[in-house]
């Protein structure tokens, strides 16, 4: 294998697994095995935007919850490269690079680039998908489950109106921003009209007003104006120089494979490919070989709405939560046993070469997990098409009727075993809580060790 380290960590539960403190290890890890000098970290955003909650706590106690700049941003050799794929709210951007200078980071837009293509979420979008999911309320239809960010509303526009979203580029060319960003408004409002909203809902009338708002895109467009001054666009053959050149790249996935657009259960689902797919397009043709690592939580979590065979509330008072709350639009911060029929249908929508296992300091003698569902899926939930929502929905129903067969998994070792039976793989780092200090190797003294092992493996 090349020395040139890649890796692509993926959730496979429903997001909050731990990707980001998993990065932050991996950058540290290069960097205290790294040969000839120090060398620049690429933590690729390949998906999703700023709905990404990724925790991560520094060895001297700071706490940061990273959403669009790379998790391993406390170190300085650190950079963040955003994909086609990703998908920007600005604004939010600006907040968090201010929050990490208060913590000492005060370079992190230095050390920021994104392609040209990727997507711009705008305050439309945000208040549209926020309105979307009052409407379903007023109608007593089940919501969806939404972060309220917007992000999902943008890609739905680019799909259903091409000329009435932001693409990155956008955002450097300041002449033609007012017009676009008009279309956007027009667009919002017009759907806004339609949705049949209760007037009285106070939370529906903010984001109303948000849309009435006449002065809303000159203050927005005068917000942009830090972002506008940098040098931060790329198109793609910025990314296409990196990966074949000698520097280390971490992919760090967003979500989780159990809430994959086309692969999640719906309509429960975000608006992004949550598999190893986007990296895997970014890296073809360049050389590179990648090491794909599932993270899994010794217990299951989601956050909101959708099925959830295993949840256990009792979990709930003996595993408390300092970073997820039952606050925000994104509803209630949910527990469960890990689900080994979920993590082996995870498993055949995104394969993966080796795993990683999170929260293991919650472990104790009753801790147990899912090894069978009673009933008609058993052990193994059917694949179905590329883009077949029909059977996802069906799937849906399916797993809000299933009953589940547990077993016990007590220890540490026995967790770990009932992990690599259920999903055929090695669990190669274990992680016992939320700093890089907390994470071990399994069977090996280095990510280098153990992206050789899955590459002569054949990973």
């Amino acid at each position: 294998m090349s020395e040139r380290a890649t890796w692509i960590v993926v959730d496979l539960g429903f997001g909050d697994c731990g990707k980001g403190t998993t990065v932050d290890f991996l950058a540290r890890d290069i960097l205290a095995h790294a040969e000839g000098g120090l060398q620049p970290i690429h933590v690729v955003r390949a998906n999703g935007g700023a709905q990404a909650g990724h925790n991560v706590v520094d060895g001297d106690g700071r706490h940061h919850c990273f959403a669009q700049f790379g998790a391993a941003s406390f170190l300085a050799s650190v950079r963040t490269h955003h994909g086609p794929h990703f998908v920007l709210e600005p604004l939010a951007l600006l907040e968090e690079a201010a929050r990490l200078a208060r913590l000492g980071v005060h370079d992190a837009l230095g050390r920021w680039t994104i392609d040209g293509r990727a997507l711009v979420t705008t305050p439309y979008e945000r208040a549209l998908v926020r309105l979307r999911e009052r409407a379903r309320a007023h109608a007593g239809v089940p919501v969806h489950g939404t972060v309220g960010v917007g992000v999902g509303e943008t890609v739905r526009s680019s799909l259903e109106a091409p000329a009435a979203v932001l693409h990155a580029a956008d955002l450097w060319r300041p002449a033609a921003l007012p017009r676009k960003l008009r279309v956007i408004r027009e667009r919002a409002r017009a759907i806004a009209a339609g949705l049949g909203l209760d007037a009285s809902d106070p939370l529906s009338a903010v984001e109303l007003a948000l849309l009435e708002d006449e002065e809303m895109i000159e203050r927005f467009v005068e917000a942009l104006a830090p972002l506008m001054h940098r040098p931060a666009l790329v198109d793609g053959g910025y990314f296409e120089a990196i990966a074949r050149g000698p520097d280390p790249i971490l992919f760090e996935g967003a979500q989780g494979v159990l809430l994959d657009e086309w692969r999640g259960f719906h309509p429960h689902t975000t608006w992004s490919t949550c598999t190893a797919a986007r990296p895997l397009e970014m890296l073809d043709g360049t050389g590179r070989e990648a090491v794909r690592l599932g993270v899994v939580r010794s217990y299951l979590t989601r956050h909101g709405e959708g099925p959830f065979p295993s949840e256990c509330r009792a979990l709930d008072a003996r595993t408390p939560e300092p970073h997820n709350g039952d606050t925000g639009w994104q509803g209630g911060f949910r527990r469960g046993w890990l689900d080994g029929v979920l993590l082996r249908y995870a498993l055949d929508c995104a394969p993966m070469d080796a795993l990683a296992v999170t929260h293991l300091d919650r472990v104790d003698a009753s801790w147990r997990a899912v090894d069978r569902y009673e009933g008609l899926l058993r052990n193994r939930l059917p694949l179905g098409g590329p883009e077949d929502l029909d059977h996802q929905s069906a799937l849906t129903a399916h797993l809000n009727e299933v009953g589940v067969g547990t077993v016990s998994v007590g220890s540490e070792a026995a967790l770990l075993r009932f992990v690599e039976d259920a999903s055929g793989l090695p669990v190669s780092l274990r992680s016992h809580g939320a700093r890089a200090a907390d994470k071990r190797w399994r069977g090996a003294r280095s990510g280098v060790a153990v992206a050789r092992r899955q590459v002569a493996a054949g990973g």
